[in-house]
């Protein structure tokens, strides 16, 4: 593999494919909103791995990129329904897509529109930020766990590699599943209660007993709903990734920011589909449920797609 794309060149999208161009790589990046600001600047990197700068080969159009070897999808989930005319340009008959995204049921849908022996899941468990255009802070953490749709261990070692030679932790597994409800055992709890709990960082989630058994209650969900889904989980997941979160410099989830910016949320596939899962599975998730409802009417709310309570058509008829 020499050529690479990142399609949703966001943080997560411009800090790996920025590691993996430092090691030699063509990396050629998707931009829309950074692109002049990238095109003319270049990536400012400011990692615990070390500082660097990538005079970084930007893009308009994915025309502009073609077939790649190794394309990395990083877009937002939000944005899941939209990436079929994104990625038919840079997807050629060899062409291995990786989706370092969050979320559960991104593979299947890459599945409908694309070869699967070509598409594989990747999970990031690090804290990356976007400062502003085309420049990224890498808090914390940055391994990556990788796994192929059909369990092809070959092609999974073949990309792991890639993220490897730019000094990336890349660990792989054959069941993909299981490792997407892994991440989901940290994203559940943690970025929707950020939302909730009023924009909360993950330290003040830690340090509050009501929080911090919130999290508890919807890992315990997590692990049950995934055991249910076929993906049993290690019974002390919810212990290390709470130890690690506690250990974590404070941080302000991606949800959060996409909330603060008025974006919409990735609540389908981080909390939608994991519960119609467990649904299907007669798996109880009532602390899912709530955080579900409660993050979705707050996401409506903040776009203006409900009326806000000072609105007078709130009050219109009522004496």
């Amino acid at each position: 593999m020499k050529d690479i794309a990142v399609i949703g060149a966001g943080a997560v999208g411009s800090f790996y494919g920025a590691r993996i161009a430092r090691a030699g790589y063509r990396v050629r990046f998707l931009m829309r909103r950074d692109y002049e600001a990238v095109k003319r600047n270049g990536l400012k990197i400011e990692s615990i791995w070390g500082d660097f700068h990538l005079k970084a080969e930007v893009c308009q159009t994915p025309q502009e990129i073609g077939p790649a070897d190794l394309v990395i999808c990083s877009l937002k989930t939000t944005s899941l329904e939209d990436a079929r005319p994104l990625l038919a340009p840079v997807v050629g008959p060899r062409t291995k897509i990786l989706a370092l995204m969050n979320g559960l049921g991104v593979e299947e849908r890459l599945a409908q529109w694309f070869d699967p022996r070509q598409i594989l899941g990747g999970l990031a468990f690090t804290c990356i930020n976007r400062l502003e255009p085309g420049h990224i802070r890498h808090l914390d953490y940055g391994h990556v766990l990788i796994s192929h749709m059909l369990a092809d261990m070959t092609a999974t070692e073949q990309v792991a590699d890639v993220f490897r030679k730019g000094g990336i932790q890349a660990a792989t597994t054959n069941s993909l599943k299981a490792a997407r409800w892994q991440k989901l055992c940290w994203n559940i709890p943690y970025n929707t209660l950020s939302i909730t709990a009023g924009g909360v960082t993950t330290d003040q989630i830690m340090n509050d007993p009501g929080l911090l058994r919130m999290v508890e209650l919807l890992m315990a969900e997590v692990m049950t709903a995934a055991a249910a889904d076929g993906a049993p989980l290690p019974d002390d997941l919810p212990a290390r990734m709470m130890g690690n979160t506690r250990k974590m410099k404070p941080y302000k989830t991606s949800m959060t920011i996409d909330y603060q910016a008025r974006l919409p949320l990735e609540l389908e596939y981080i909390l939608g589909e994991p519960i119609r899962r467990a649904d299907a599975g007669g798996v109880p998730v009532p602390y899912m449920k709530a955080q579900y409802w409660l993050a979705a009417f707050l996401d409506k709310l903040n776009r203006g797609l409900t009326p806000a309570p000072n609105d007078p058509a709130c009050c219109a008829g009522a004496a």
